[in-house]
């Protein structure tokens, strides 16, 4: 990582070595950003209880929602958000910047509002599949280089072919992963319809994922993939997923949401592109990427017009090598020592008299990242009866 500073203003000329154990690999231009620590949900098209549109609301319960947005509703705005915001919190979530806007060209706006709010770390409309919005919401989040974006797969049951960048979808991105297909939830409105039926209807899972992405992070830390999760509050999904399906549908991206023993799991942590996206085809490991920048990022602001001298490169080195270690120790780093883990160079040949000329201070930084288990592989083998 190479994090410069010049005339006491933060540039963004951010490089991250992926390494292996002899810290020999290829580089690759990333920025980062920070812990998760908040959602935003974007509805269109409807009515709220009191939030004007384009109105940003910060709501720490799903009662707090409800005082700006309304209840469940058989609006299908309306309907899609709350039941968002409410798997959100069921699901692990705490804080949630909500706002809804009058038509999908208006997104645009509400995202520019939300580009200032720094603990912002993942953005959702619920419900929405236009190949624009979701282009333009990947952008947003690739621009800012401090969050993710979670899509919803088509609302099609019959939905077979999902590639990147065909027909209504969006082109690859390794800021956005995408989760197929919508699940069934219990809906307050629909029962009051019709008493003697389930009272199910399906709903958008971006919300409840967005839930279990803070879940995990809580429990397990960013580095840990968002998958094998219960989703709790699904009952059924709009339609069962075979895993010979989801072998067709995994190497593009596309994360299945699986009936497993009962259970509605979360069965897939790739970003939207899968293969294509090379070191970031699992969301987890961007995420980790987006959370060490950040934290070196604003763990080193002290050295912002310091005296440029090894004195300085020195107090660095040691910062960032005790933050590393304890990621390393979290168990987020690849290695059995930190010294295969990763490596922290702040000294005369990243600071040569040209760059110290220029007000500039250059840390390099090379990381080696864990990723999932994602396919287990056992080998069996059968005996005969004798020795």
């Amino acid at each position: 990582m190479v994090a410069v500073y010049k005339d006491g203003t933060k540039s963004q000329d951010i490089r991250v070595q992926s390494v292996t154990n002899d810290q020999q690999n290829r580089v690759s231009k990333i920025t980062l950003s920070p812990a998760p620590a908040a959602n935003v949900q974007i509805s269109v098209n409807y009515t709220p209880q009191s939030a004007p549109a384009g109105d940003v609301q910060l709501c720490t319960n799903f009662s707090e929602f409800k005082k700006y947005f309304g209840d469940f509703s058989t609006d299908e705005g309306q309907s899609n958000l709350a039941h968002a915001v409410y798997g959100f919190f069921r699901n692990g979530g705490t804080r949630c910047f909500v706002t809804w806007v009058t038509d999908e060209s208006a997104i645009d706006t509400a995202l520019a509002d939300f580009a200032a709010v720094d603990e912002i770390a993942i953005v959702a409309v619920p419900g929405c599949t236009s190949k624009t919005v979701l282009d333009n919401l990947s952008a947003h989040c690739q621009d800012l280089g401090d969050r993710v974006a979670i899509f919803d797969g088509p609302n099609d049951a019959n939905a077979t072919n999902l590639k990147p960048g065909e027909g209504n979808l969006p082109g690859n991105t390794n800021y956005a992963a995408l989760y197929y297909p919508w699940i069934k939830v219990f809906d307050p409105p629909t029962k009051d319809a019709n008493p003697k039926g389930d009272g199910l209807k399906v709903v958008p899972p971006s919300g409840h994922i967005a839930g279990i992405y803070a879940r995990v992070d809580t429990q397990r830390g960013v580095h840990k993939a968002p998958a094998n999760e219960v989703i709790i509050g699904a009952t059924d999904l709009q339609v069962a997923l075979t895993r010979a399906k989801q072998d067709g549908l995994n190497p593009q991206g596309v994360n299945c949401l699986r009936n497993l023993n009962g259970n509605i799991l979360v069965w897939g942590a790739r970003t939207w592109g899968g293969d294509a996206n090379g070191e970031f085809k699992y969301i987890n490991v961007r995420r980790l990427f987006n959370y060490l920048r950040e934290s070196i990022d604003e763990g080193t602001q002290w050295a912002v017009f310091e005296p440029n001298s090894p004195e300085l490169w020195a107090k660095i080195r040691r910062s960032v090598t005790a933050f590393l270690t304890m990621v390393w120790r979290s168990g987020a780093l690849f290695g059995a020592t930190p010294q295969e883990a990763f490596f922290v160079q702040c000294d005369e040949e990243t600071n040569p008299p040209e760059v110290r000329d220029a007000g500039q201070l250059i840390v390099k930084v090379g990381v080696a990242v864990v990723k999932p288990a994602e396919f287990v592989i056992f080998e069996l083998s059968q005996m005969s009866g004798g020795k």
